[in-house]
């Protein structure tokens, strides 16, 4: 298969280098974010891939984003940070109007503004997003916004925030997906004051916190599209989302078969390499084969995305199989390594915090399940 985005890769490879294993192991060490590898990546311009060249950005397809993300992640390093900027990207270039977008695309290009925060999960509601509670009011020329998210990441280093609340009570609705507007928040002239963040800490260093709405106010000309539409907008940035959640697991699959194959070949015990053994040799080639299986679903879904679909079963599938697949291969490689495995110099005890995540999230693998069946295979709903 000919890689159409090599040079891409290369290029991240190269960036990657800059930020060797000690880097991320000291930031992990103090959960803290990374803001010199943020900082190269909006330089380069990697993370304004999918902003249209009229706004300073690549102009580039969501396969490019994605070979960006998993080469991120191939390389050892961890596109946590600032991955949302690339799938929240989507909301906003497919139903942000044109003045909005003149506002903010340029900024978020060069780097001035960070659109990292995406708002739409709630303690109440959980993967039911019909269900969030947070409420717009509109009075005059703004909303009032009030309510709560979690598991917003990166909210303390975002200036921007896609935010999906309730315009409309959902008694008043004829769907329960009635009702739901997306607005694009300015976070910086109300944090601390109408908006307060508190961080979460994690098993791994993922930046995510909760947000607190009090009465905070948002400009009418910030909701994208028409109110209560944002649903269905919310819907179509996820499976950008999945898609891009997949890549990343991609990449981490790679980095653990890397590391699996080539500590296998050298590390001998009774005299000989221990990937003689067939007990080593087939759980890393069973990881291999699931991780290409779980590729080529990917771009099956990039394909059909950039082709100007929603597909929702694709990027769903994707995003289930490669998570499955990082897992798998993170599992063989921490079992190749036996005790140096959980030595935080190899790494791969990080790694393989850092992708477990995301057989959870951004949507955990029973959704996903129960998705295909109702929607796919047409079962009876179980929700």
């Amino acid at each position: 298969m000919i890689d159409q985005h090599k040079d891409i890769r290369d290029a991240v490879a190269k960036l990657c280098a800059d930020f060797p294993p000690e880097y991320w192991r000291g930031l992990d060490r103090d959960r803290a974010y990374p803001e010199e590898f943020v900082g190269a990546l909006t330089a380069s311009g990697f993370l304004a891939a999918l902003i249209p060249e009229e706004y300073g950005g690549a102009g580039l397809g969501l396969s490019a984003a994605a070979a960006i993300l998993e080469e991120i992640h191939h390389q050892g390093a961890n596109a946590g940070a600032c991955h949302a900027q690339m799938y929240t990207m989507g909301t906003v270039l497919r139903h942000g109007s044109a003045a909005q977008k003149e506002a903010y695309l340029p900024g978020i290009a060069e780097g001035a503004l960070r659109l990292q925060a995406f708002g739409v999960t709630e303690p109440a509601a959980g993967t039911d997003t019909t269900a969030i509670r947070t409420t717009a009011r509109r009075e005059g020329d703004h909303y009032i916004v009030n309510g709560q998210k979690i598991w917003t990441s990166r909210a303390e280093y975002s200036d921007l925030m896609v935010l999906l609340c309730r315009t409309t009570p959902v008694e008043d609705c004829a769907k329960k997906t009635d009702g739901l507007s997306v607005l694009l928040v300015d976070m910086r002239p109300v944090k601390d004051k109408s908006l307060t963040i508190r961080p979460i800490r994690t098993m791994m260093n993922h930046a995510t916190t909760e947000v607190f709405f009090d009465d905070m106010e948002v400009p009418v000309e910030n909701l994208v599209g028409e109110a209560g539409k944002g649903f269905r907008y919310v819907l179509s940035g996820m499976n950008a989302e999945r898609i891009l959640i997949a890549a990343e697991c991609i990449g981490d699959a790679k980095w653990f078969l890397d590391k699996a194959t080539a500590y296998a070949r050298e590390r001998k015990v009774f005299g000989r390499p221990i990937g003689q053994n067939q007990g080593i040799q087939f759980p890393i080639a069973k990881a291999y084969a699931r991780m290409r299986a779980a590729e080529l679903m990917l771009h099956r879904a990039i394909a059909l995305y950039e082709a100007g679909e929603n597909p929702g079963e694709e990027a769903n599938m994707a995003k289930m199989l490669a998570a499955e697949a990082s897992w798998e291969a993170g599992e063989a490689c921490l079992q190749t390594h036996g005790g140096f495995g959980f030595a935080e110099e190899f790494d791969i005890e990080r790694k393989y915090r850092e992708t477990r995540l995301y057989q959870v999230a951004p949507i955990s693998t029973n959704l996903i399940l129960s998705y295909l069946s109702e929607h796919v295979l047409d079962m009876p709903r179980s929700y």
